[in-house]
């Protein structure tokens, strides 16, 4: 079969998809009853544990209080039962190594008796710790291929959930992942280290605020994420999206988002039938999914939970991420969760909306009907813009990824440049404590419709800046780099320690004031401006796609690093070291790890994308056009040899001739390129990559997308964006 009928077939095949019933219908079912079904929560741990171990497993996952091993065999005896009564025959313990993905090795509940029988068995053992293989994993040197022995952890603050398959289901138990040396081989580990770090220190101011009553602070995150949709035919027909996740070729469709038509657009009838059945999924899993939507470019959509605790929403971002996959699947489609899947039209995200919440229930940024008068979000909101102009670096390399360098700096939502939005009010409140104190706070005011039926619209105190890397959003703050297909557990960790370190130097310099007789209120009140004018430069509330932006962020001294090979040298800096270790949340040895591993990462990704564009350059593209070019070298000579001596066609032919030469040689340089040695260091072979190898890549693909514009459509092997984006 060749390219073009596969291209053809995939479009009359789609065009006979019916869109499937979801897996529930919530006319029969009340959608309360579905919600954590699955999950072995605190619900379920009441009914079905002794009330002393109960209340033991609570004090550890509410309070933070030491496990007792001693509990661990009657929880699992618990969990068992509950498990195999649900139908699960297996049970894993699922965790996050530095793949960027989940992990997990299934064992059998079942045990064979001496006398030939077989026993249901899941001990404390079994669930408090694992022993997969560590040798495989990425670990950046920590381990070596001969050193094998690594451990999972039960983490019990995130409860266990079943997994369904075909035949049955699995008892899933989160866990971290550990080397034998006590390395942290995971993102789950530093990520539940730096709400330690956080819990300390915003505990320590609020007791300087007189909060005698909170025992415990979180930090709370929502992650919204993007993804596209395109049908499976036609990414089976596109191995570059096989391979890399990304399209390699492709010239821009006549239409894309240029319309805005397609934003909080009525939702396809497939779509929303694979969103309704995954939503089912993710509700038994107790992932509290919130909102769904048609996002800015089409073919792609949006899916967001409300605010779990940092850890909890973490585990559930993954899942999310793979119940999609596998029910998009189910209805014939693909979810594609590169950051950006096709060239010229908006990227996907993940915005992470990050907070700080006592456990007993006070959101530590709720700003209040008059902020300038409420000192402790005033300086926890102070302490979030410092930590983010002092680390303005890390934060950025927390969001850096080869697939991410595509949609930051490229006049996409958010450039590189890290900044932060206050809004209005706020923004005026931290002016006022500038010049020494704040008397007043900018009010709302009602919007008027003049609609005599309807009552006045209630405004926000201030608008929203969907240009800004890190704005504050009400109660909270919206960190918007992060890729599509990136775990938050690492910007998170690295917000939480930043955060961590401004809230210390905060308490010790008013701790300083209070031993030298000095009123918290006062001393406040006399650190604030100090730091307003230390963290101003970060502040910004225009348009950040800007280019007179740029050249004020140059002027303020802020970092511009656009790809992630600018970034990753800060990773073992000093400052960077200094600052982990002290809240103990990485060693020195594990950070020169995750360097190695992003700096390895990037290239192998760079690499497998230049080869991939390479066989795709020479045997589909090249064979294609050529073929074309014959048969229109046929059509131009028969004109010439019958006495008709066209300019026109003899143009299109010299052009056609001289853009295919252009492509081939373009390939070529590819090719070259993909031959060098990658000795030396592993930053010299991610610095070559990105110096070297991409530009040639863009030269081609920039070459190759002008021929799918000039070569006739029969010819073309590729399905095209026209195809990918708007047939479903």
């Amino acid at each position: 079969m060749t390219m073009k009928s596969v291209r053809q077939t995939a479009i009359a095949t789609i065009g006979k998809v019916q869109a499937r019933g979801g897996a529930v219908n919530y006319l029969d079912k009340d959608v309360r009853d579905v919600y954590s079904e699955h999950v072995f929560n605190e619900s379920v741990q009441r009914q079905r544990l002794p009330k002393a171990v109960f209340r033991q497993l609570q004090k550890t996952i509410k309070a933070g209080a030491e496990l007792d091993n001693t509990i661990a065999d009657a929880v699992a005896l618990a969990m068992r039962d509950w498990a195999i009564e649900h139908g699960a025959t297996h049970f894993t313990h699922w965790f996050q190594p530095m793949t960027g993905n989940t992990a997990e090795k299934h064992d059998s509940f079942v045990t064979p008796t001496p006398d030939g029988e077989i026993l249901a068995q899941f001990s404390g053992k079994d669930l408090v710790r694992g022993e997969p293989d560590a040798s495989s994993f990425p670990s950046g040197g920590l381990r070596a291929t001969f050193e094998a022995r690594g451990y999972t952890a039960w983490d019990p603050s995130s409860p266990a959930f079943l997994l369904e398959n075909p035949n049955g289901a699995t008892l899933v138990v989160p866990t971290m992942f550990i080397s034998w040396t006590g390395d942290a081989l995971d993102k789950k580990t530093p990520l539940l280290r730096s709400m330690e770090a956080i819990n300390e220190q915003t505990l320590r101011l609020l007791r300087l605020f007189g909060n005698t009553t909170s025992n415990r602070v979180y930090t709370t995150v929502g992650a919204e994420q993007e993804y596209f949709l395109i049908d499976k035919h036609f990414y089976l027909a596109r191995p570059d999206l096989i391979n890399t996740g990304r399209t390699l070729f492709g010239a821009k469709p006549p239409k894309g988002q240029e319309l805005d038509d397609n934003y909080f657009g009525a939702i396809p009838e497939r779509v929303l039938s694979c969103m309704a059945e995954a939503e089912y999924e993710l509700l038994r899993l107790g992932v509290p999914i919130k909102t769904r939507h048609n996002e800015v470019a089409p073919g792609q959509y949006e899916i967001a939970p409300t605010f779990e605790t940092a850890n909890l929403a973490t585990d559930h971002q993954m899942l999310t991420m793979e119940i999609l996959r596998k029910i998009a699947n189910r209805h014939g489609l693909v979810c594609l969760m590169h950051e950006k899947p096709f060239a010229g039209i908006n990227g996907s995200g993940k915005h992470n909306n990050w907070s700080l919440v006592t456990d007993d229930g006070e959101n530590l940024l709720e700003p209040g009907e008059t902020p300038h008068s409420n000192a402790q979000f005033l300086t926890i909101c102070a302490a979030v813009c410092r930590a983010v102009h002092k680390y303005a670096g890390l934060l950025r390399l927390s969001a850096a990824s080869a697939g991410n360098d595509h949609r930051l700096g490229a006049n996409e939502a958010p450039p590189a440049i890290i900044s932060v939005f206050l809004g209005e009010q706020l923004s005026d409140v931290f002016q006022q404590l500038a010049k020494g104190k704040a008397r007043t706070s900018k009010k709302a005011k009602a919007i008027e419709l003049g609609i005599s039926m309807l009552p006045k619209l209630p405004r926000d105190a201030g608008d929203r800046n969907r240009t800004s890397p890190f704005a504050f959003t009400g109660n909270k703050f919206e960190f918007r780099a992060v890729g599509s297909n990136q775990s938050v557990a690492g910007p998170n960790t690295v917000l939480n320690t930043i955060v961590a370190e401004s809230l210390d130097y905060i308490c010790t310099k008013l701790e300083a004031a209070i031993r030298g007789k000095t009123d918290v209120n006062a001393a406040i009140q006399k650190l604030m401006p100090e730091l307003v004018k230390e963290f101003a430069p970060v502040l910004f509330d225009g348009d950040n796609y800007s280019d007179e932006w740029h050249g004020e962020a140059a002027k303020r001294g802020l970092p511009n690093l656009r790809g992630t090979v600018d970034c990753v040298p800060l990773l073992t800096s000093k400052e960077i070291v200094a600052l982990f270790k002290k809240y103990k949340v990485f060693s020195r040895r594990e950070l020169v790890s995750r360097q190695e591993i992003i700096l390895e990462n990037y290239a192998t990704t760079i690499g497998i994308e230049a080869e991939s564009a390479s066989i795709i350059a020479n045997t589909m593209i090249l064979p294609a056009c050529l073929r074309y070019q014959a048969d229109v070298a046929a059509a131009v000579n028969q004109a010439v040899q019958a006495g008709v001596k066209d300019a026109v066609q003899l143009k299109m032919l010299k052009e056609l001739v001289e853009t295919i030469s252009a492509f081939k040689v373009a390939a070529e340089a590819l090719d070259d390129a993909i031959a060098h040695e990658s000795n030396g260091t592993a930053l010299a072979h991610a610095k070559f990559m990105y110096k070297t190898v991409v530009p040639v890549m863009e030269n081609l693909r920039t070459i190759g997308d002008k021929l799918q514009t000039i070569v006739s459509d029969n010819y073309w092997p590729l399905p095209s964006y026209n195809e990918m984006l708007f047939i479903r």
